[in-house]
């Protein structure tokens, strides 16, 4: 298996939204058992959209490193990150490994790697945000393995 980390290009786009789809299902899912229909149809009525739309944007907009892990040919994992040279913070807006690929280190790989570009432009602090649902496990495992400190948050939502 050649494994390679590279920078993301226009055409690898089509396989990043497809990859971010069907490693993000269990997360939908987990939402939609804590949350319960109703709120869940509410906040989430077309996750596909959504999700392919906000990977879409992501990954095309000029201010987001994009960074893509391919095996022989074929994109399995991609992380997208910011800086911000005046606060010197960094922060990871997605990442997702096929799950097909998945617990073979390929999203702690790309942590590092981000955290390595991070430091090397002069950050000094980089934040992630990520859920503490079921289907967020895999992230959490990658986030924590690659040295974050997790601060635990709630979030409440209510049907009217």
């Amino acid at each position: 298996m050649n494994i390679q980390i590279r920078p993301a290009a226009a055409n690898d786009l089509e396989a990043i939204v497809h990859l971010s789809l069907l490693a993000w299902e269990p997360v939908f899912h987990s939402f939609e058992q804590l949350l319960g229909t109703e709120i869940y149809s509410l906040i989430y009525p077309d996750w596909h959209k959504s999700q392919s739309e906000g990977v879409t944007s992501v990954c095309q907009d000029e201010k987001m490193n994009v960074w893509v892990t391919e095996v022989d040919d074929l994109v399995i994992g991609f992380i997208a990150y910011i800086l911000d040279h005046d606060k010197k913070e960094g922060e990871v807006y997605m990442l997702a490994v096929h799950p097909d690929y998945q617990n073979q280190e390929i999203g702690t790989e790309l942590n590092l790697l981000a955290l390595d570009r991070m430091r090397d432009s002069g950050m000094k602090l980089v934040a992630v945000g990520t859920g503490g649902d079921p289907g967020h496990a895999p992230a959490r495992r990658s986030y924590e393995k690659a040295g974050y400190t997790p601060l635990p948050l709630v979030r409440y939502y209510k049907a009217l």
